[in-house]
């Protein structure tokens, strides 16, 4: 399976991203469903109200309803983990929603992910290595 960032579930629904077209295309060709987590979701609605209003954010949501998208659950118990990797690449300074992903990678072994975050360069899987970052 594939990891998503939120800047590349807004850019699938966002016409006006200059990359709308190459993500669409590339996801097109993945094998689905995409993941993501809550965190990535949450920011990726957010940015779709303020861009698009509550037609880009039903969009948004379609992905699931279509299961082109899953979330993966973080738990309370992964929360410790999550601070100690914002606190790791405090220098970047990671967000809890990248945070999750990393979190995710390492307990599913899931490396590829659509990101256009290029953070992910410098973000490592704990015992796995980088990510392979997906470009659309």
């Amino acid at each position: 399976m594939i990891l998503c960032d939120a800047g590349v579930l807004l850019c699938l629904v966002d016409r006006t991203q200059p990359q709308h077209k190459a993500y669409r295309n590339t996801v097109m060709r993945l094998a689905k469903p995409l993941v993501t987590t809550w965190s990535c979701l949450t920011e990726a609605m957010y940015l779709a109200l303020h861009r698009g209003g509550w037609q880009m954010q039903k969009q948004l949501g379609q992905l699931l309803l279509d299961k082109l998208l899953v979330v993966y659950n973080i738990q309370e118990s992964d929360f410790s983990r999550l601070l100690a990797l914002m606190e790791q690449y405090c220098d970047r300074p990671m967000d809890l929603a990248d945070a999750t992903l990393v979190l995710v990678a390492e307990k599913t072994g899931y490396r590829q992910i659509l990101t256009l975050d290029a953070d992910f360069l410098f973000y490592r899987i704990q015992n796995q290595g980088s990510f392979d970052i997906i470009q659309g």
